[in-house]
């Protein structure tokens, strides 16, 4: 029996080869998108899951209050673990991190030269609360000593080779360092890309030990595993009133416990912390991650829909075969097999298409999204499972209600040729005008998504910052003498061929930033406010061409610039209370010194100039309050603004940099490349919803196509009749056309509420964003008709430029 369901399938494949072959072509396209979104999903969950006892673990963050809204940051304080631990019977252990946050210069014993990032600082327990895999060495005696070092099974081989490395040396500026571990951490699904990894010690970062003690600094990772069958709730609750109760009373004003702690799960810190302002980790988007889903889903609907649309479209041509075989006694249950063995035929044949589309499109979306996502069915037998899992769901799902439908015929009506509307079937032409308005809301959802997705990132690639980022190379300054002579070393690349000015500082746009208090006097007491600092020199101003608004900037003219003069910006003037930028020249302003020899001190001066406000973060963020000020002790990066040819620019830079550091090669990028790399995910995002788009209009399309080839085949008779009668093309057209035009009149209508709320709130994750377009909403609508008019319309006019003769011919 099922070897004559699966012949009488072929042949019926081979018979109609134009609809097997929309079919077949438009099932396997969605499946392949389906499949292709939903190996980058599984990947995108994966991470933090190889880790024992993960669901103990949590990240221990921060949230405040800032300027009105919520800001959730991924630091703590230095004594967030040890008062865990110490305080917290519920908290198993507790470990600190903290990224290094440069690129650091190591070298091997053989001379090998390179530069290393994503290093951390962490306490010796660390890999027993973070249990990464070791390829060489033990996780409990890795971080045992101040000179051990812990690496990357990458950073291994590039200074090693293969093999084991342990108790192999490494040097760091003038300090040596002992391989005593190589994480197996190569391809590993961890948010935190660890290189390297060294003891956490106050020498190590190089601030005195009661700095270690401070709870206003949060520059840790804080990581707590807490003992099975702890409340996560519970614990965050009671840390919290600790900090009230015993810590907060204790503190100077200055330490800034202006924050409340939470919990955040392990398996949530990857995917759930891209709205976190200071979060140097690894991070996905969960909203990209669903909406991708969403677009899956909606894919495979539209081809599924296609499916159903065709076969009950196609089953008026089969009336007269059910009519003959249920006379002959076939049974409502034989006939629904046939049909449903037809079904997945048609289903296994574009699994087995999608399949070899699958593996043949991978790699390139791996190198799109810079995964190694893997397609091997031989080798997942769950994937394997999947597809057998998806052929069965899809085949049963598409192919049901069609072969209810057939499988329902009356023989005595479509053995007598008449026309059948009663029952099951009458009611097909509004299934498959229902499907077709699904269909084409989808799509015009997915349109109106792109069109919004496109015209934000352009927003976010062309907006004025506030100053000019082009041309701008900058890097860190290397070596003792390179730091010691900072002003030779300035003076020197301004005098070079191709560079316009260069400024030394801590702070310089698309980099990171410090952020602290800054007192101003209010109804005459001192008043503190949060702020981010840059710490600046005198060409900052003009190397980035930040505009002054009211007052003068740093000079080297005013001696007393670097101990006692302040510029603000503009969101400052609002948020300290001064009136006016004018008015706020002149004003007090006192900043507690980051000064290790004498932590009191005090720097008191006047605010002597006003900028515009200048967007140096990503256009998330709103501009924040911000203070410049000279702060020679925090200079760290070189800002170089050229002039002219760049190439020519860049080698004369390097030829400086040579005179000051020999020993150390310069590693330098441009500035608009930082910001470009801020919205990696936004443009990835609108890549993909255009290629997603354009897929779900084609298979959308192909469905219509053979919708439309089926009307104009239905009503052939009534067409050459009217041509007879004097209809002229247009006329038939329009005829023929209008039916579908109205459906996907109807599909626009429902997709524009939707639409308009989901990218409403897509787009209030951005502080800078454009107003919602109207004109996308009417692009989509145009779009979608003009695209359903010119499939259908091709039959149409195929079928009014027919010869009517051959139409009027009796079959």
């Amino acid at each position: 029996m099922l070897k004559n369901y699966l012949l009488v399938a072929y042949r019926n494949l081979l018979r109609h080869k134009g609809f097997s072959f929309i079919n077949i072509a438009g099932l396997a396209l969605g499946i392949t998108a389906c499949l292709l979104i939903g190996l980058f999903v599984a990947d995108e969950l994966q991470y933090d899951r190889f880790m024992p006892d993960g669901e103990r673990v949590y990240r221990v963050a921060t949230q405040n209050s800032k300027n009105g809204e919520l800001e959730r940051v991924s630091f703590g304080s230095p004594m967030f673990a040890p008062t865990l631990q110490q305080e917290l019977p519920e908290v198993e252990q507790a470990v600190r991190l903290m990224s290094l946050q440069s690129k650091l210069l190591f070298r091997s014993a053989d001379g090998k030269l390179l530069y290393q990032e994503d290093g951390f600082v962490a306490d010796p327990t660390v890999f027993s609360v973070l249990q990464v895999p070791f390829r060489y060495g033990t996780p409990a005696q890795a971080l045992t000593d101040p000179r051990a070092i812990v690496l990357s099974e990458q950073m291994a081989e590039q200074f090693f080779g293969p093999g084991n490395p342990i108790g192999r040396e490494l040097k760091l500026d003038t300090s040596t360092f002992r391989v005593t571990g190589v994480l197996q951490n190569q391809n590993l699904k961890f948010h935190l890309n660890m290189n390297f990894v060294t003891l956490l010690t106050p020498a190590a970062i190089g601030v005195p030990e009661a700095r270690m003690k401070s709870w206003g600094w949060r520059q840790f990772q804080t990581y707590a595993k807490l003992r099975p069958g702890t409340d996560p709730a519970a614990v965050e609750a009671k840390f919290q009133r600790y900090l009230v109760d015993k810590v907060k009373p204790q503190l100077k004003s200055d330490q800034h416990l202006d924050y409340t702690v939470f919990l955040q799960p392990l398996h949530q810190v990857y995917l759930h912390s891209a709205d976190f302002k200071i979060n140097f980790i690894r991070h996905g988007n969960i909203t990209y991650v669903r909406a991708l889903g969403i677009i899956a889903g909606a894919i495979l609907l539209i081809a599924c829909f296609n499916f159903v649309n065709l076969a009950t479209a196609k089953s008026m041509q089969r009336a007269k075969e059910v009519g003959i075989r249920k006379t002959i006694g076939a049974s409502q249950r034989q006939l629904m097999l046939q049909f449903l063995a037809e079904t997945l035929l048609l289903t296994l044949l574009s699994v087995v298409l999608a399949t070899v589309l699958t593996g043949l499109l991978l790699p390139y979306l791996n190198v799109f999204t810079a995964k190694q996502m893997s397609f091997n069915l031989l080798q997942n037998p769950v994937l394997l499972a999947v597809l057998l899992g998806l052929t069965v769901l899809v085949g049963l799902g598409a192919g049901f209600y069609p072969a209810l439908v057939l499988a329902s015929f009356k023989p005595v009506k479509v053995l007598k040729s008449a026309v059948v509307t009663d029952g099951l079937f009458g009611r097909v032409q509004w299934l498959r005008h229902g499907l077709i308005v699904v269909q084409f809301a989808l799509s015009v959802f997915l349109i109106v998504s792109a069109i919004v997705v496109f015209r934000q990132v352009a927003f976010l690639h062309n907006k004025d910052l506030g100053f000019n980022k082009d041309q701008i190379m900058f890097f860190p300054m290397r070596g003792d003498n390179m730091t010691r002579n900072y002003q030779a070393f300035q003076h020197e690349l301004e005098q070079a061929p191709g560079v316009a000015s260069a400024s030394i500082g801590y702070g310089f746009p698309g980099d990171i930033f410090a952020g602290d208090g800054i007192e101003v006097p209010v109804n005459g007491e001192m008043k503190e406010f949060s702020v981010t600092q840059l710490l600046v020199d005198y060409h900052y101003v003009p190397t980035l061409g930040l505009k002054l608004v009211a007052g003068r900037n740093f000079s080297e003219a005013y001696k007393s610039d670097p101990g006692h003069a302040f510029i603000i910006n503009e969101t400052a003037v609002r948020v300290l209370g001064f009136p006016s930028p004018d008015k706020a020249v002149g004003q007090t302003m006192q900043w507690k010194v980051w000064n290790d020899r004498n932590p009191d001190s005090v720097k008191v001066g006047k605010v002597i100039g006003v900028v515009q406000d200048f967007n140096y973060k990503s256009l998330y963020d709103q501009v924040e309050p911000t203070v410049l000020q000279i702060f020679p002790e925090a200079n760290w990066k070189v800002a170089v603004k050229l002039k002219g040819d760049v190439a020519a620019g860049v080698a004369s830079v390097k030829q400086v940099w040579a005179k000051f550091s020999p020993d150390n090669p310069i590693e330098f990028r441009f500035m608009d490349d930082n910001f470009d790399e801020m919205y990696r995910a936004e443009d990835k995002l609108q890549t993909l919803l255009f290629a997603f788009t354009g897929v779900a209009i084609f298979v959308g399309c192909l469905g219509l196509f053979g919708l439309a080839t089926y009307a104009a085949e239905r009503r052939k008779k009534e067409i050459g009749i009217r041509k007879v009668l004097g209809a002229d093309v247009l006329t038939i057209v329009g005829l023929l056309s209008k039916e579908f035009l109205v459906l996907v009149a109807v599909a626009t209508l429902l997709a524009f509420p939707a639409a308009w709320l989901a990218l409403s709130r897509w787009l209030q994750d951005f502080a800078y964003r454009i107003d919602m377009p109207l004109w996308a909403f009417a692009a989509a609508g145009l779009l979608a008709a003009a695209v359903a008019f010119l499939t259908v319309g091709y039959q149409a006019v195929r079928a009014a430029t027919a010869n009517p003769i051959k139409n009027l011919r009796v079959d």
